[in-house]
């Protein structure tokens, strides 16, 4: 994916709230710094990408091993890696389960948050499908792993998540999940 398709998806995200509206315009800016976008190695500020994981069981939230929060799950794209495929990989690898992306793919959300070692995270959320079945995620992650009904995940989630949650719910219809 070119840096102008990514950006162009971008730009039709409707922001949940100021802070997302904020982190569109840095995201947007920093696709325009020179160096690779993508890298965690190349500069302190990079994009990773994470999915929101949605069945009729509602939505997939893990906690997190480090950070000791409740978020989805994601995480660093590889070099050579576009951020959707890097959604997918880090969903699987964080809760075992086999995910595919909404069609058409949809980028629904972004965040600047401070990551680790003083890093910087413009973090690329995609909406993904899943079987209803229990996560099941390998020894080396974070074992707590659980579906949570539509209404009660903003409750859970570290606060900063709780308008996207809110907005995935009121929409989820649109990405064919039922209750």
């Amino acid at each position: 994916m070119s840096h102008e398709a990514l950006r162009q998806q971008i730009a039709r995200i409707t922001p949940v709230n100021d802070r997302e509206a904020v982190s569109i315009a840095a995201t947007l800016e920093r696709l325009t710094w020179p160096g690779d976008p993508f890298s965690e190695y190349a500069d302190e500020h990079h994009l990773t990408a994470s999915a929101f994981v949605l069945s009729s069981r509602g939505i997939i939230l893990h906690r997190h091993r480090r950070l000791g929060i409740w978020v989805q799950p994601g995480g660093h794209i590889d070099a050579g890696e576009t951020p959707e495929a890097a959604a997918l990989r880090e969903t699987t690898e964080e809760t075992g389960l086999v995910v595919h992306h909404v069609d058409p793919v949809t980028l629904f959300h972004v965040d600047v948050h401070p990551g680790p070692k003083g890093h910087t995270h413009y973090d690329l959320r995609y909406v993904v499908l899943a079987e209803p079945i229990d996560p099941h995620p390998p020894d080396h992650e974070s074992p707590e792993v659980d579906w949570f009904d539509f209404v009660l995940a903003p409750g859970r989630a570290e606060p900063g998540l709780a308008p996207a949650l809110d907005k995935l719910a009121r929409s989820r219809s649109t990405f064919g999940v039922k209750d």
